[in-house]
């Protein structure tokens, strides 16, 4: 159960994001002007950081807090790099590693890529897709070598960046290693490896996503509510309500699947079986209902919803695009299977009863 230390940080990132990152303000500014005060306000709050100890540069809240802070960042669709530097800190914080206060992003961010260490130290590799990369000062970086896995923070400017975008037009950048030396690193935890930052990954843009589709869902239920065609207000017509309802469904099913998962980790000492089933199956769930809850809310809207000048579009595309970020439900779906095989047809029903 959420304490009232949960509440407060949530209730202080949703107050900077409504007077910083109204999501209609931002969608009519002419330049990105906005960003600056956004980021030095989150900056000042402590969000960024959040999940590394005090010790280390960060705020040292709980991963609750954090999980809060990207349910508000979903709600207003926040097009900065907060959820990056939230898992960014969290990684480097796995080896001790003390973090800037600066934007951050963390790669690899696709669960098939790989960096490696060489035994002089530097970084070998490339990763793809690696959200708001050119914007990040610092780089997260999970890299694999002869001695382990090592954890290092990369100045994004000793890297090579081939620009890129997601679906929602937000930096989403090619990153080359060419022999890069880390400004500090550290050998990761026994058993941390790629696929425990991807878990943690999925579980952030489940969180997210669940955020963006209750935002989606206000605005529509809003809309039908005053748009009038042949003399009724639209959200009086069967098939608009029949639309709502499913769409409200969706909603509820990415909050319950991203908030299990989210609790799962928070309460668990690791990442063991039980957080891996609730993370993969946020995930998955989460991306389905973003593809339906963005097909709804655009049927509801009409082609109103699809022009750059309506708010809609900045929180159905970003839902879409957070789909392929650390293993899309392909991915998840096929590594849930993989892993429920392995434990055999006895183990299966105690581990899903169990949730």
């Amino acid at each position: 159960m959420a304490g009232e230390s949960d509440h407060i940080v949530a209730e202080t990132a949703a107050r900077i994001f409504a007077d910083l990152a109204d999501p209609q303000t931002i969608n009519r500014a002419k330049n990105d002007a906005w960003k600056a005060p956004l980021w030095s306000a989150i900056a000042e709050a402590g969000l960024p950081l959040a999940w590394v100890p005090d010790e280390l540069g960060g705020s040292g809240a709980t991963l609750t807090d954090g999980f809060d802070i990207l349910g508000a960042a979903g709600r207003f669709a926040l097009p900065v790099p907060l959820a990056e530097t939230l898992i960014a800190g969290w990684l480097l914080a796995r080896a001790g590693i003390t973090c800037p206060a600066t934007p951050m992003t963390v790669a690899p961010a696709r669960p098939h890529e790989r960096v490696t260490l060489a035994a002089n130290g530097t970084l070998s590799g490339s990763a793809t897709a690696v959200p708001f990369a050119r914007e990040a000062r610092h780089i997260a970086v999970l890299a694999e070598g002869a001695a382990g896995t090592t954890i290092a923070l990369v100045d994004s400017k000793d890297c090579r960046l081939g620009e890129g975008c997601n679906l929602a037009g937000e930096p989403a950048d090619s990153v080359s290693f060419d022999r890069v030396k880390p400004l500090r690193g550290a050998a990761a935890p026994p058993g941390f490896d790629r696929t425990l930052l991807m878990l943690m990954g999925a579980i952030v843009r489940g969180v997210e996503t669940a955020g963006a589709l209750e935002a989606i869902l206000s605005l529509s239920v809003a809309y039908a509510n005053e748009r009038v065609a042949f003399e009724r207000k639209i959200g009086k017509f069967q098939a608009v309500q029949q639309n709502l309802a499913r769409l409200a469904g969706e909603v509820a099913a990415a909050l319950a699947v991203s908030g299990s998962a989210a609790d799962a980790l928070a309460q668990a000492d690791g990442f063991d079986d039980a957080v891996f089933l609730e993370a993969a199956a946020a995930k998955i769930r989460a991306a389905e209902a973003a593809t339906e809850g963005s097909a709804i809310a655009h049927q509801v809207f009409g082609a109103i919803g699809f022009t750059q000048e309506h708010v809609l579009h900045r929180f159905t595309l970003r839902m879409l695009a957070w789909r392929d970020d650390f293993g899309n439900e392909s991915y998840w779906a096929a590594e849930l299977g993989q892993r429920i095989a392995r434990r055999g047809a006895d183990e299966f029903w105690p581990l899903v009863a169990s949730r």
